[in-house]
């Protein structure tokens, strides 16, 4: 598991620490839930045009300490199929540390602000 923490965050980036103690039992699972989803991302043929047909807005929170290889290049691929994407980056996040757990009022602001937006498009000027 820490070898797979370690690829989701900035090279240089400490990992939290691990709760003490035995892991709950459904740690077990882990190993082969996270397999699952790599033989899917390797496998599943994403339809990016049914996508890019999507006309409400779309936010992406992106913790600036998370590996930008991997997240920072979604947030790129993302913003080339939506166009209505708003990426918002905050600096002292990373994927096992995410703003909706440390910022939540931050985070609950921008996604209002957002939301608010969206049912202004609706409602048409």
């Amino acid at each position: 598991m820490k070898g797979f923490m370690r690829l989701g965050i900035r090279d240089g980036v400490e990992l939290p620490a691990l709760p003490e103690g035995d892991p709950p039992p459904w740690m077990a699972k882990r190993p082969a839930g996270i397999g699952a989803f790599l033989d899917t991302f390797a496998s599943y043929d994403l339809n990016r045009s049914a996508l890019a047909g999507y006309q409400r807005p779309v936010y992406f929170a992106l913790g600036a300490l998370s590996n930008p290889h991997e997240y920072g290049e979604i947030a790129q691929r993302l913003a080339e199929v939506f166009p209505d994407f708003q990426l918002e980056v905050f600096e002292r996040r990373h994927h096992f540390d995410p703003p909706h757990r440390i910022e939540p009022a931050r985070l609950a602001a921008s996604l209002l602000a957002l939301w608010n937006r969206a049912e202004a498009q609706t409602q048409g000027p």
